[in-house]
């Protein structure tokens, strides 16, 4: 509740900054509020500072798991932001407006990690979409952008619709908002017909946040569209949120009836993955590849869900991190590189390698991580996923995730490809800039620490 409170203050302080005549003090104001309420967030990991009386009182829930979520979130955000040096400069800019926005935005996904009653998952999730809409429009003069963000709106405010109709049906079946009380509904002898359908609309509603199959078609045409900026930042705190919530909704409201979802939530990721990694392979434009990657990574989250054990919160955990550092690391490549290019596609990157080899470097863990390549966070990630779904015999599922990961070498190493053995489309050297190089390195040194040292994240849950 303390960095509710405190990121929805530094917003609303930060958009007042955007008043002075001097913009340069926007992006270090942003980046301290939002490192204030890191450290606010850290202090609550093995005592909770209950400022507000709220915590575990059937509205929010506060313990290291979700403290774990809220810093993966909170660190994704200072990332963005760091990467958001080009926006002070730019002549339509309101820089303010969206540091003001990003905050806000990661308000509502810290809402939807802790929450602990329907009601708060649903204003969490609208706190979180809403600022996402304007965002995906932020370039009013590009029409890309435009059509990305009337898409996402549209498609948003229709999955809305149903995650409230889920919340309509699941009270009327239980008489409860409160996890603690759906789950007290679940574990009567007969489950009424209505709490299952309520649990289905729900479901669909969630699904589209985070890009599943068959909910996933809004993607790639607002991944394309959106500045590079928030797409990045899209791709990573919506779908941590998303899953967090997710997995706390089946696990701490619909556990006892696991079987009941679980089969249908098993054919979705495997319909997740199959549609993420075959389309990913035709794809010419790089930020298409990445939102077709964004689905593919959202089947392998969905199995850790469906293997609900020991293994799945702690694997949802640490994937997240190792997908935000490792889709981060991409978006600040393509950043860079775009600035001198009008395209997207995979032909910006040739010979990089040449000209800025550092940046080659980043491209290519980054994809490696992805891809699931060993000495990567990607790699223990996905690991930690295959053995929560082996623990509970979902050897079938095992196999569509292996063959699939496997699929997805062949796009992941594209980048790789054209950076480092293509021929370069031109000498000039790719400048990047401070704040972009050091978000670089801290993601190449995480994507590797999480690879080589994956005790130091595990040990702390």
């Amino acid at each position: 509740m303390l960095s509710i409170v405190l990121l929805s203050f530094f917003g609303i302080l930060n958009l007042f900054l955007g008043f002075q005549k001097n913009k340069n003090i926007l992006l270090p104001a942003a980046f301290i509020f939002t490192a204030i309420v890191f450290a606010a967030n850290l202090l609550d990991f093995n005592q909770p500072i209950d400022v507000f009386g709220v915590y575990n009182t059937g509205m929010l829930t506060i313990d290291k798991v979700t403290v774990g979520f809220t810093a993966i979130i909170l660190v994704a955000n200072l990332l963005v932001i760091l990467l958001a040096d080009k926006y002070i400069t730019r002549k339509h800019s309101q820089p303010a407006e969206y540091f003001s926005i990003l905050m806000l935005s990661t308000v509502g996904a810290i809402m939807m990690v802790s929450y602990d009653h329907l009601l708060i998952l649903f204003l969490g999730v609208e706190t979180l979409s809403i600022p996402m809409y304007v965002l995906a429009g932020a370039e009013k003069r590009n029409l890309r952008s435009n059509e990305a963000a009337l898409k996402y709106f549209l498609m948003g405010a229709f999955a809305t619709g149903f995650l409230l109709f889920g919340v309509a049906l699941v009270y009327g079946a239980t008489g409860a908002f409160s996890l603690a009380g759906i789950k007290e509904a679940c574990t009567a002898a007969e489950q009424s017909p209505l709490l299952i359908l309520g649990l289905g609309f729900l479901l669909v509603g969630m699904l589209f946040k985070v890009s599943a199959a068959p909910f996933h078609f809004w993607t790639p045409d607002v991944y394309q569209g959106a500045p590079t900026l928030f797409t990045a930042f899209m791709s990573t705190v919506v779908k941590t949120a998303g899953f967090a919530a997710i997995y706390r909704l089946l696990s701490s409201g619909f556990g006892p009836i696991v079987p009941t979802w679980s089969i249908a939530l098993a054919v979705i990721a495997v319909i997740t993955l199959l549609i993420g990694n075959l389309i990913a392979i035709t794809q010419t434009s790089f930020k298409r590849t990445m939102a077709y990657s964004s689905i593919s990574h959202a089947g392998y989250m969905l199995i850790a869900i469906v293997a609900m054990n020991n293994f799945s919160q702690e694997a949802i955990l640490y994937y997240s991190a190792a997908y935000t550092l490792a889709t981060i690391a991409a978006f600040a490549v393509q950043h860079v590189v775009e600035q001198h290019h009008e395209r997207d596609d995979f032909e910006i990157f040739h010979g990089i390698g040449k000209t800025n080899p550092f940046l080659a470097v980043v491209g290519t863990v980054a994809m490696l991580s992805l891809a699931g390549i060993p000495l990567t966070g990607g790699f223990i990630g996905k690991l930690m996923v295959f053995m929560s779904a082996y623990q509970s015999g979902l050897g079938w599922l095992l196999i569509v995730a292996v063959l699939m990961s496997t699929v997805s070498i062949y796009y992941y190493l594209r980048l790789p490809i054209a950076m480092l053995l293509k021929k370069t489309v031109t000498d000039v050297h790719v400048p990047v800039s401070a704040g972009a190089t050091i978000v670089m390195w801290i993601c190449l040194i995480g994507t590797l620490v999480l690879g080589l040292f994956p005790s130091l994240f595990t040990s702390l849950f």
